[in-house]
C-alpha cells in the first residue's frame, strides 16, 4: 500500500472556484493538492469565431471579479483570448410596457461587465497553475473517502485511483451537484423552478451595442449576452430560461424553427435571428447548504449555492467565497491557527452565508414576480420598472451593487 502523501489544502473540483481558490492561496507557505474528476489533457481554446466556436457556457465578470483575476495573474490572458464588454443594459417585461435602462456612465464606469466564456477562464487558471510550484493537480480521480485521522487536526483522505492523502483542509469546489458535499453528509435547502435552460449562441442581424439584454414573460427571462464578432457579423450567447413544457417544445424544433421562434419572443429587438449553435439544456434548481463547514471542510462556489441565472451572477458570488475563504485560510496560517478548524471555518461562513441567501432570495423573488399572470402584480412590476428607471439614485445604488462596488 502507497504510503500517504501529505497536503495542506485539498481542493476538489479544478474549475472556476476551485482552480482560483488554489491560486489564491499559493505562495503563502501552504501545500495545495487540487483534485479533478474529468480529463484535462485538451485544454486548447479555438480562435475561430463563429456560432460552434463559441463556448455554450459564459459568465458575466463584475469588475471586482476582474481584479480578482488580476491578482491571480490570469486576466490579461483572458483579455487577449477574447472578451465583450457591454457598457448598457436593458430590461423589459414582455407583459406590459415597464421598461428599465442601465448605463455605465450613470457612476462613472467604462463598463458594467464583461462577458467571458467560462472554458477560457478555467484554462488559463489551469496555465497559472502549471506555473506554481506549490500546487499539485490530479486529473482523472475522483474523492472516494475522508475520514478523521487519529492525528489531531488531519482528515485521511483516499481517491478512487487509490491514491491515499492526509489534509489539514479539504475544500469542496465540485459544483452543484457536489460529489464532496454528498459524501461528507451536508444538508441543504433546495427547490425546483420546474424550469430549463435553453444556452446556445445565435448570429443575430443587427448589432447588440455592446449592451446586455434581458426581457421577462410568464414562462421565464430571456437574456441576450453579447459576444465579439467581426465587422459585418454579430453574436451574443442566450440563455433562455422557460417552464418544462416550453423547453420540450423549444428543443424538438429544428435549427430554423428554433431561430424564427427566438426572434419573436425577443421581439426582433435586434432584427432577425440568423443562426443557432448546438443547443444545450439543463434543469433549473436553487439549493443552499445549511451549513457551509463541517470539522475540517468547507464549500465553496456552487458547490454551497446554486442560484438562478437571470442575473447571471452565480460565478461572481463564487469568486467573492474564493477571496474570503482564502483571506481567513492566511490570516489562520499567518497566526499559527489550524486552518481547518471551527474558528476559522466560521468566521468565513458569517461573511459569506448571509450575503448569498440575500442574493438568492432576490433572485427567487424576482422570478416569482415577473412569472406571475396576476393583474396586480403584472401593474405592480411594469409600474416599478417605469419608476425606478426615472430615480437616478437608486439606479447608481443598483449599478454599484451589481459590479460589486459596495
Amino acid at each position: 500500500m502507497d504510503k500517504a502523501k501529505t497536503s495542506d489544502v485539498v481542493i476538489v473540483g479544478a474549475g472556476l472556484a476551485g482552480a482560483s481558490l488554489a491560486l489564491a492561496l499559493s505562495g503563502h507557505g501552504l501545500s495545495i493538492q487540487l483534485i479533478e474528476a474529468t480529463d484535462l489533457s485538451d485544454s486548447s481554446l479555438p480562435s475561430d469565431r463563429n456560432l460552434n466556436s463559441f463556448d455554450l457556457r459564459v459568465s458575466a465578470l463584475t469588475p471586482r471579479s476582474i481584479k480578482m483575476l488580476e491578482r491571480l495573474g490570469a486576466w490579461d490572458a483572458i483579455k487577449n483570448y477574447r472578451h465583450c464588454a457591454f457598457t448598457h443594459m436593458v430590461v423589459w417585461d414582455a407583459d406590459g410596457t415597464g421598461k428599465i435602462e442601465f448605463d455605465g456612465s450613470l457612476v462613472g464606469a467604462s463598463e458594467l461587465g464583461t462577458i467571458v466564456e467560462n472554458r477560457a477562464l478555467v484554462s488559463e487558471l489551469l496555465n497559472q497553475i502549471e506555473t506554481r510550484e506549490d500546487i499539485s493537480l490530479t486529473a482523472s480521480d475522483k474523492l472516494d473517502s475522508a475520514v478523521a485521522s487519529s492525528v489531531e487536526n488531519i482528515l485521511n483522505i483516499t481517491l478512487s485511483s487509490g491514491k491515499k492523502i492526509n489534509t489539514r483542509l479539504l475544500v469542496a469546489a465540485d459544483g452543484a451537484r457536489s460529489k464532496v458535499r454528498e459524501l461528507i453528509g451536508f444538508s441543504t435547502t433546495e427547490w425546483d423552478y420546474d424550469q430549463q435552460a435553453i444556452v446556445a449562441t445565435v448570429q443575430i442581424e443587427k448589432s447588440h451595442k455592446a449592451t446586455a439584454w434581458q426581457r421577462f414573460s410568464a414562462t421565464g427571462p430571456l437574456a441576450f449576452l453579447p459576444l465579439p464578432g467581426g465587422e459585418n457579423t454579430h453574436f451574443c450567447s442566450i440563455v433562455w430560461s422557460c417552464d418544462n413544457w416550453l423547453a420540450e417544445e423549444l428543443i424538438s424544433l429544428d435549427d430554423q424553427q428554433f431561430c424564427k421562434r427566438l426572434s419573436a419572443e425577443f421581439e426582433f429587438t435586434l432584427g432577425d435571428v440568423l443562426g443557432v449553435s448546438d443547443r444545450a439544456f439543463f434543469p433549473l434548481r436553487q439549493s443552499h447548504a445549511v451549513s457551509y463547514f463541517k470539522p475540517l471542510v468547507a464549500l465553496v462556489g456552487d458547490s454551497a449555492h446554486s442560484i438562478h441565472p437571470l442575473a447571471g451572477q452565480g460565478l461572481n458570488i463564487g469568486l467573492l467565497d474564493v477571496d474570503v475563504l482564502s483571506e481567513e485560510l492566511l490570516l489562520a496560517q499567518n497566526s499559527d491557527i489550524e486552518i481547518g478548524s471551527l474558528e476559522v471555518l466560521a468566521r468565513y461562513q458569517r461573511r459569506r452565508r448571509g450575503e448569498n441567501l440575500q442574493m438568492m432570495l432576490a433572485m427567487d423573488g424576482f422570478k416569482r414576480l415577473f412569472g406571475s399572470r396576476k393583474i396586480p402584480l403584472r401593474w405592480l412590476r411594469n409600474e416599478g420598472l417605469r419608476s425606478v428607471d426615472k430615480m437616478q439614485w437608486i439606479k447608481k445604488q443598483v449599478i454599484n451593487y451589481a459590479m460589486g462596488l459596495v
